[in-house]
């Protein structure tokens, strides 16, 4: 089946998306561009009102829909997505993040080459299961003690960000917030574990071999370099906090158990159905935090540099994220009847099919400057948003969106949450880490490259 009529034959909700021009993704594309731009340009600005920001496009968008479709149309289009989406979405960030959290690598180790190397597969695999965010906050500060006493160290941050808080979280939902939507959105748990698996090992074998060629050769340079006395003595590793960890099970029993029991209750809020069976999820996730909160001591959270704002602009930036791209879904899923049809005609080949290279280059650029979550859910949308088709007959195609959201994010320090974060901890701790443009060379030597070949391995 080509990607055209089954994009035709998909329904919005309610919103008729072939009668909707261009004008209204305006407010879906302004706060990604504030996302993008205000955290680098206007910091000061961004940090005390990002709320306020968010606030006003979320108003561009609903005001318009309330005042061309009605009231009851227009809220429940926007309560769908935010009651079956962005709630099971932060509920999961904010369970990972705070278990996470109380997780603390205590004591130091030597960063040899070989040593960093296996740090940096640990935290890969870690990403998948705590997700990118967690194993990043778990793992960096073990990273930067490792390495404290080196004169080159830089490199280290930015193979642990292209790594750790990227490549290594695409193989579960668990490990990016692009995955999770999907999971969302109906494809399988383990659906990415098998599709994606070997992209990840080649992308993440590639890129890990690349740093341990160029950490030997630092290495070795730094042999005739003066010493550095080492802030952080090597003493001995001990995983504190560890009541955290059946925790972390729980989470991802609770995501299996939605997916597998399907009792047929559902309520209706607003118009809108919840299932039962995901109810029952997000109430264990959540119940699962909260136990977390009480049991974790509160020195190991602090020794993590463990705080709530990171969770919260995640929270309010999602919110608005997932009530803005509502008329855009609409408009996607009218296909080529819809103001994006060029968009639509750029990934379809000339008989309809779905161009897997396009999809994959295309969601990774764009996931490379905007965030990759709401980036997936656009191209997902675009290749149908039938989970059932994707995950069969277009299977090549939703493993390219999937591969291209999860990977490119590595390409910027703005392309996914933990980038900024694992370099704003670096440099706290004294590590002379590169500018924008700057990391942006770093990828574009190391990943560009591999990404190239992947591509063409997978989806030429």
């Amino acid at each position: 089946m080509a990607a055209g009529p089954a994009f035709a034959a998909a329904e919005a909700h309610g919103l008729p998306g072939a009668a909707m021009s261009l004008w209204w993704a305006l407010p879906f594309a302004g706060l990604l561009l504030s996302i993008a731009t205000g955290p680098l340009f206007f910091h000061h600005v961004w940090e005390h009102h990002y709320g306020k920001i968010t606030i006003g496009w979320s108003a561009l968008a609903v005001l318009p829909l309330v005042a061309a479709f009605g009231f009851p149309l227009a809220t429940e289009a926007v309560l769908h997505a935010l009651l079956t989406e962005y709630m099971s979405f932060i509920i999961l960030l904010f369970a990972l993040f705070t278990i996470s959290g109380g997780i603390l690598v205590a004591g130091n180790i030597h960063g040899t080459p070989l040593t960093n190397a296996a740090l940096l597969l640990i935290g890969a695999v870690l990403a998948s299961v705590v997700g990118t965010t967690g194993a990043s906050m778990i793992m960096i500060r073990p990273m930067i003690r490792a390495n404290d006493n080196r004169p080159f160290n830089a490199h280290v941050v930015v193979f642990f960000i292209f790594l750790v808080s990227n490549i290594g979280g695409s193989l579960t939902p668990l490990g990016d917030p692009p995955l999770f939507v999907g999971f969302l959105r109906g494809v399988d748990f383990f659906w990415t574990t098998v599709h994606i698996l070997p992209d990840t090992l080649f992308v993440g074998g590639v890129v890990l071999a690349a740093f341990l060629a160029l950490d030997i050769f630092l290495h070795k340079r730094e042999g005739g370099a003066p010493k550095i006395k080492d802030p952080t003595p090597d003493s001995k590793v001990r995983i504190r906090g560890l009541p955290n960890i059946p925790l972390l099970a729980g989470v991802i029993g609770a995501i299996l158990l939605s997916a597998i029991w399907k009792p047929g209750v559902t309520f209706t809020v607003g118009g809108v159905e919840l299932e039962l069976q995901n109810l029952v999820r997000d109430g264990v996730i959540l119940l699962l935090a909260f136990v977390s909160l009480a049991v974790s001591r509160k020195e190991y959270r602090v020794a993590n540099g463990f705080n709530w704002g990171p969770i919260a602009e995640v929270a309010k930036l999602f919110a608005g994220i997932f009530i803005c791209i509502v008329p855009v879904v609409a408009i996607l899923r009218a296909g080529m009847d819809g103001a994006l049809a060029p968009l639509v005609a750029l990934v379809s080949t000339p008989s309809g099919a779905p161009n897997d290279l396009a999809y994959f280059w295309l969601t990774g650029i764009l996931s490379s400057f905007l965030d990759n979550a709401p980036t997936y859910l656009v191209f997902f949308e675009m290749a149908g948003g039938d989970p059932q088709h994707l995950m069969t007959e277009f299977a090549s195609t939703l493993a390219a969106i999937s591969a291209g959201a999860v990977f490119m994010g590595a390409n910027t320090y703005i392309g996914n949450a933990p980038n900024f974060m694992v370099y704003a901890i670096a440099r706290n701790q004294g590590i002379k880490m590169p500018g924008f443009f700057g990391y942006m060379i770093w990828s574009g030597i190391v990943l560009i490259p591999t990404f190239i070949v992947a591509s063409l391995l997978f989806f030429g």
